[in-house]
């Protein structure tokens, strides 16, 4: 995976490992544990809002099943999806690979989305965070959560925390709680201390409940 030419790596990753090192013990036991492993970025705005689309409501693991059956007319799960693939695309074969129907909604929502954008609207990495996130939401089946990922694995904004992530809140709550189950404000409280690499803290939090790498 990490040989993919199409896979970037954050610069900022080696500075964020070392200020969360100093700042905070949890992040100082976690890090050395995962050795080179980093969060990747394939360059590829709709892919990655399309995986987080399928990733919504379901187990990493089963999400990649899904996805790698949906990419597999395309050129496979490493391949870059197009939004005038998913239009032409019976709804049938997209069921077909696992989603249920409102995610094939959502899908073609997302594509139609990008093809009316075209090259009329702003660039994504010229925005503010939130910025992007309004936009994003206004596209029907992109909730807050789907465009933090996006801002996370498809722009690599360094500061995300993702406080509608079950993941984060249940690995904050085994490596900060013992395992008791914490609040979302208790949680932004945790993250306080991350900033402003809270997407980096988020990502080895993830990594400490299950090895294999988030992808989007």
């Amino acid at each position: 995976m990490g040989s993919n030419p199409l896979l970037a790596t954050p610069a900022y990753w080696d500075e964020a490992c070392r200020h969360l090192g100093r700042r905070d013990r949890v992040m100082k036991r976690l890090i050395p544990q995962f050795g080179q492993a980093r969060l990747q970025c394939r360059g590829d705005a709709f892919t990655t809002l399309a995986r987080s689309i399928v990733g919504q409501q379901i187990s990493v693991k089963a999400a990649q099943s899904v996805w790698e059956r949906l990419s597999m007319p395309w050129g496979g799960a490493q391949a870059a999806l197009k939004p005038a693939q998913v239009l032409r695309a019976p709804s049938s074969e997209l069921r077909a690979t696992g989603l249920s129907l409102r995610k094939v909604e959502y899908l073609q929502d997302l594509a139609r989305h990008f093809k009316e954008r075209g090259s009329r609207a702003p660039s994504w990495s010229d925005m503010e965070d939130e910025a992007v996130i309004a936009e994003l939401v206004s596209v029907r089946g992109i909730g807050r959560w789907t465009a933090e990922m996006f801002l996370m694995f498809g722009l690599m904004r360094p500061d995300v925390l993702p406080l509608d992530d079950l993941g984060l809140l249940r690995g904050i709550s085994l490596n900060y709680f013992s395992g008791e189950p914490v609040t979302r404000s208790e949680a932004r409280d945790v993250g306080e201390a991350w900033a402003p690499y809270r997407s980096v803290a988020t990502w080895y939090l993830w990594r400490s409940l299950d090895p294999v790498p988030v992808e989007y």
